[in-house]
């Protein structure tokens, strides 16, 4: 009669903890390459280039549309009353005590007041007033106080611009 040894061939505990701490090692270094707290700030000020960009649009393509007005060419009526130099936090509040405590951490604005865009909302320009998203640890936004501030200059350009910008050298404003 013939014996069979039965041999088991596989891996031993060393060896298996050797390959799992490599892989744990591979898996650490690729999180930290990746960063994904700066992707995500990268993803937050992406939101915010496309708001911006939106409701400037809005308002250019509303100026063009403007046959209500005696003057053709002119902003809506929320718009035209800015003062020239001035900063005021989008959205849909109209109390000037609410806006002017309303703050833009990241950039060298001073909220004096509120510009309410609903009309933009309203005549179709707009699906409705955006809302920046919240910064890591900042301050959550709403169609009120959106954290997007509105600027005229004198000779009527208006500048839109985030509150909030997290990785963008200088800003977010078109």
């Amino acid at each position: 009669m013939i014996k069979r040894v039965n041999k088991r061939t596989g891996f031993t505990l060393i060896e298996l903890l050797i390959v799992i701490v490599i892989i744990a090692i591979l898996a650490v270094g690729a999180f930290v390459a990746l960063d994904p707290a700066t992707r995500f700030a990268d993803s937050r000020d992406s939101t915010r280039w496309t708001d911006v960009t939106a409701v400037l649009d809005a308002a250019k393509i509303n100026q063009v549309d403007d046959t209500a007005s005696t003057e053709p060419g002119e902003y809506i009526a929320e718009i035209e009353a800015l003062n020239d130099g001035s900063f005021y936090m989008v959205g849909t509040e109209s109390t000037p005590a609410t806006c002017a405590s309303a703050s833009c951490v990241d950039e060298p604005v001073a909220v004096i007041d509120c510009v309410n865009l609903t009309t933009l909302v309203d005549e179709g320009y707009l699906a409705a007033v955006p809302a920046a998203p919240t910064a890591a640890g900042g301050t959550t936004r709403d169609a009120t106080l959106t954290g997007y501030y509105m600027s005229r200059s004198t000779t009527g350009a208006i500048t839109i611009g985030a509150c909030d910008a997290e990785n963008t050298t200088g800003g977010i404003s078109v």
